[in-house]
């Protein structure tokens, strides 16, 4: 019979936790529980892009339904491909680089207005995003607007605090680079 002392004890709790935690951060543990549900606004986050809004719609969609570049498909894996949805694999450096979060989402296009998302795994258990392309004068204005839900009340809030801010900047480093490469491709003519 193998007996544990305090210290062992504590030492296999410490290691349940923080492999609990990083399985949480990297979305390979995800938690739904559908108790406690909270929700909380993404966005909406704007942009303006001097292009056609086709061109705008067809930078978003590339990766899913086109060739994706090589730094595409570092971040972006087609998991299963249908006629306006594909489920997607999204993978996103944290922690400073040291750990990659890998997200599935199913993402729905319906040309050339809009691109929904819905997370199916991730490091919270519901997310719903749209991105909208109206067109405006010189271009098209392109709008991030979301939802994120945790479970477990207090809890869940304090979390939902600490991936919110993540999850966003992740959103406006996409629009940056959509934004740069529709005005790329427009200037190329």
């Amino acid at each position: 019979m193998v007996r544990i002392g305090a210290l062992g004890a504590v030492t296999v709790a410490a290691t349940g936790v923080a492999a609990g935690y990083l399985g949480l951060v990297t979305g390979a543990v995800p938690l739904d529980l559908g108790v406690g549900r909270r929700t909380r606004p993404l966005g909406p986050r704007s942009v303006g892009i001097a292009a056609p809004r086709e061109t705008v719609f067809e930078v978003i969609a590339q990766p899913y339904l086109g060739r994706a570049t090589r730094a595409m498909r570092e971040k972006v894996q087609v998991l299963e491909r249908g006629s306006d949805m594909v489920l997607a694999a999204h993978r996103t450096p944290v922690a400073g680089g040291r750990l990659t979060a890998t997200t599935v989402e199913t993402v729905r296009f319906a040309r050339p207005e809009r691109v929904d998302f819905r997370l199916v795994r991730g490091p919270v258990p519901a997310v719903t995003e749209t991105f909208e392309l109206t067109e405006e004068q010189g271009g098209t204005r392109l709008v991030h607007r979301g939802e994120l839900g945790t479970d477990l009340w207090a809890l869940g809030r304090w979390w939902g605090g600490a991936v919110a801010p993540r999850w966003e900047a992740a959103v406006a480093a996409t629009l940056e680079a959509v934004k740069q490469e529709a005005e790329r491709r427009t200037a190329l003519g």
